[in-house]
């Protein structure tokens, strides 16, 4: 039975639905609320409804057992501000202008948190969004400054600096929830962004978890020794390995007076910094907490390291990244839990989608890799999973192509609000309740960001559902073509290969298409590279 509570904040919502001419909603029916989760930097992988045996998310799987987990679903441009901007805007980085992490967002251009509040819906933002200048669309946004801290972050709240006490994971949810629970109006529809830092580098876990995930061991992925035969010059020039660009003190949380003991040099100039600032961070107890489970750790990694072979590194390098990175996905998964239990125990489970993302993928040492940027799978690929009661079946699978450009039209077509025609993505909406298997067949893929950190070299592509074609330009001019099918680590580029000829013409074609399609051009190409050199001498 709905008690008392319950009932009248649900009749005010179905008011507001009416209000606010809901004239897609059953009568009697309010709008969906809408809560969106997203992590930074969560690979699929790590994600236990995902198959990979890695770890386990009992609360972001239960989305996905309670709704619907997307297989195919992936990004237009893997990095995180760009990908958010294609997130907010519905439209490909070249077209809202976000293309890498150095150009700014404008902010003034629409987006769906805009519409939403002009559709009768509070919004609010509540975590990291990593674009520059005062969010809009939004009745109310704390958000991370730049990448933001793991302990004792700064935000800005509604524009005003402040810094919080505590561990930044926990600290989002508790916001998150306060809104819910104390400040938003119950006779609206809502709309809350609540979005976390974690796993962003450089991975500090809360104590509660550092002092169980530092003890586990993790399996290595087949590739994590890779050579890269059979792949070209942008895969074998990348610089995101793990022994040999991960930095000592920031990433592996090695102490910089370790490092100075050993010999070990900075891999990045702000390697020891990264370490300084990061736990440098932490006040007494919490520094007390943190020295006391990993100075042990380190201690004994400099009394072996003097006998350590380079795959003896790698090994230990790699325990400690997932470690780490993991003990961090821990805390988010507590949040999603308590986010879920919160709308169970006040009766808006069956009127809220809930939906659980990441910006894009990342490599958890796949090609011996950290980080993302390219468009091979790993990377290219993101975890999505969504919940809604009252049209989507439990358990639903979807292997279909779905990108980021598609959250802002889908969330207005549930709101049922016009989609601005200048939005490129899709609404989803049909495709996930079964009324509706049309879909698209292909997916088109940008990346600028060079040259830059891991110095992943400028591109652009085509996925199909089977096949993907890549042309890495700029300084070089490659193409690669994968059979995913046949190799799905990506491990042999079969574009010169005379059995693919037919593929590769079709390939190009889709190619074309797609260019044409989203109104991409060589001249888009050459407008961001000369805008980008003209930001470095900055």
């Amino acid at each position: 039975m709905m008690c008392k509570t319950n009932f009248l904040a649900t009749l005010g919502l179905c008011s507001a639905g009416v209000l606010a001419g809901c004239s897609g909603s059953a009568p009697g029916k309010p709008r969906p609320n809408i809560i969106f989760i997203m992590s930074d930097d969560h690979a699929f992988q790590a994600i236990s409804a995902y198959g990979q045996g890695l770890n386990q998310t009992p609360n972001i799987d239960r989305i996905g057992k309670e709704g619907a987990i997307f297989t195919r679903a992936c990004v237009t441009n893997s990095i995180c501000a760009p990908s958010r901007a294609v997130m907010l805007t519905g439209k490909h980085s070249f077209i809202n202008g976000k293309v890498d992490n150095m150009l700014p967002f404008d902010w003034n251009q629409d987006n769906f948190p805009k519409q939403l509040q002009k559709g009768g819906y509070q919004t609010a933002m509540i975590g990291k969004i990593h674009l520059d200048g005062l969010p809009q669309g939004f009745d109310f946004s704390m958000v991370l400054e730049d990448q933001g801290a793991y302990y004792n972050p700064d935000f800005l709240i509604n524009g005003k600096k402040e810094r919080i006490k505590g561990y930044c994971t926990e600290i989002i949810t508790e916001t998150a929830l306060d809104w819910l629970k104390n400040k938003r109006d119950p006779s609206k529809p809502f709309c809350l962004l609540y979005h976390q830092k974690a796993p962003h580098r450089e991975w500090l876990p809360a104590p509660k978890h550092f002092r169980e995930y530092t003890k586990m061991h993790f399996r290595e992925p087949k590739t994590l020794f890779d050579n890269f035969e059979g792949r070209g010059t942008a895969a074998k020039t990348a610089e995101m390995n793990i022994l040999k660009h991960m930095n000592w003190a920031g990433d592996s949380k090695i102490y910089p007076e370790v490092m100075d003991e050993l010999g070990l040099k900075e891999t990045w100039k702000w390697d020891k910094n990264a370490f300084q600032r990061e736990v440098g961070r932490m006040d007494t107890v919490q520094r007390a907490a943190w020295d006391s489970v990993y100075q042990p750790i380190i201690a004994a990694f400099k009394k072996a390291y003097p006998t350590m072979s380079k795959e003896d590194l790698m090994h230990w390098r790699y325990q400690r990244y997932m470690q780490d990175y993991l003990g961090c996905i821990a805390s988010v998964d507590d949040g999603v839990g308590e986010v879920l239990d919160y709308l169970d125990k006040n009766g808006l489970t069956e009127n809220t989608i809930v939906v659980y993302t990441s910006d894009q993928g990342f490599y958890l040492g796949e090609h011996g890799w950290f980080d993302k940027r390219f468009m091979y799978e790993e990377s290219f690929r993101t975890p999505l999973l969504i919940r809604y009661p009252r049209e989507i079946k439990p358990g639903t699978t979807i292997s279909k192509l779905v990108q980021n450009l598609d959250f802002a039209p889908t969330f207005l077509d549930y709101a049922n609000l016009d989609i601005p025609k200048e939005i490129q993505g899709e609404s989803f909406r049909k495709l996930v309740s079964g009324q509706s298997g049309a879909w698209r067949d292909a997916v088109y893929y940008t990346y600028y960001e060079y040259p830059s950190i891991h110095m992943v070299k400028r591109h652009y592509g085509v996925a199909t559902e089977r096949y993907k074609l890549i042309h890495f330009y700029y300084d070089i001019d490659e193409w690669e073509l994968y059979d995913l099918e046949k190799d799905p680590s990506e491990m042999k580029n079969c574009y010169n290969d005379p059995a693919y000829a037919d593929v590769q013409k079709m390939m190009h074609q889709r190619l074309a298409d797609l260019r044409e399609k989203y109104g991409d051009s060589n001249a888009n190409d050459q407008k961001y590279i000369d805008l980008y050199n003209k930001a470095l001498k900055k």
